[in-house]
């Protein structure tokens, strides 16, 4: 099966109500009021679910229990006054609750739109294959990226209220890995997440016809070398049509990161694209997933066939 564009949610007005969740690891209540101000500092009107600040009572590494979790994030979603849903923090906890999420009524409240990155990986995916909706790959609210770099900030904020704006994505700091273009609908995020949802319920099979844009925080080489091994053992990247990296944070000396893409994704024979902007670098540019794009590693760049939002 190819991937094929998925519903585009509406762009964001000024007044718009926006959620925030915290569907992972607890959330530090100072950078969570921080974040909370540049979003009012938008015109919007950001409304915080009842758990956010909550913490497991036996698992501190929670942003409270399963099914808290899961009620904040399906109780803001099919709230029609609700615009946006945007995630606190990552860290771990989205595998435990995404089974406990009525997604028949999540898919029957229509599309809106949904922002997070690391963890919340599993949760693209599993909106993609359940709901049928774009997502963005972008900073969350109590993020220290969101909150101390302004093109993290305006990255996020021009694709909320003017997507046309940011078709093309990229950075100074791109370079063509791999030579060659490519088109293809945008897929992926954390990549040890999308490692650890294969085989689930809420994991697309296959990347086949899709560009896949990766990242991931505190992996070291050989832990790379073996997600992406059981990404390609298990199928999953037969048919991609090109991948873009984002940032490598913590995972060793660069110089070894990259000798280590190329040797697991030099050999699929699609442009490969380094250092784009996302992920959790120290700048995070959002990337919409599910769109049609095109991928050059000539230019570097990763351009858009239309807006992320209508």
């Amino acid at each position: 099966m190819t991937l094929t564009p998925l519903t585009r949610p509406a762009r964001l007005r000024p007044g718009a109500r926006v959620a925030v969740v915290a569907p992972s690891g607890p959330v530090p209540a100072e950078r969570l009021e921080a974040g909370l101000d540049i979003l009012r500092g938008w015109d919007l009107d950001p409304v915080v679910a009842p758990h956010v600040l909550d913490v497991h009572p036996r698992l501190g590494y929670l942003a409270g229990t399963d099914e808290d979790r899961a009620r904040d994030l399906q109780e803001a979603w099919c709230d029609p006054a609700v615009s946006a849903v945007l995630c606190a923090r990552g860290g771990y906890g989205v595998q435990r609750m995404a089974g406990l999420l009525d997604w028949t009524a999540m898919r029957a409240a229509g599309p809106k739109v949904f922002v997070g990155y690391s963890d919340i990986t599993a949760l693209h995916e599993a909106f993609a294959q359940r709901l049928g909706l774009v997502t963005l790959h972008g900073p969350m609210t109590a993020a220290m990226t969101f909150l101390k770099d302004t093109g993290t900030q305006e990255s996020l904020r021009a694709t909320l209220f003017e997507p046309e704006s940011v078709r093309t994505l990229g950075q100074d700091t791109a370079r063509g890995l791999v030579p060659g273009r490519a088109s293809g609908v945008t897929l992926g995020g954390c990549v040890s997440l999308l490692a650890a949802e294969l085989g689930t319920p809420y994991a697309r099979p296959s990347a086949a016809g899709g560009l896949l844009l990766i990242e991931d925080v505190g992996e070291e080489p050989y832990r790379l070398d073996r997600i992406l091994t059981q990404l390609l053992s298990s199928g999953r990247l037969d048919g991609v049509a090109g991948i873009g990296l984002g940032s490598w944070a913590e995972c060793g000396p660069y110089e070894d990161v990259r000798t280590l893409l190329l040797d697991r994704l030099g050999g699929l024979g699609v442009p490969v694209v380094e250092e784009l902007g996302f992920g959790h670098g120290e700048s995070n540019l959002t990337v919409p997933l599910g769109v049609p794009a095109v991928l050059d590693a000539e230019s570097a760049t990763l351009t858009l066939d239309v807006p992320a939002l209508v």
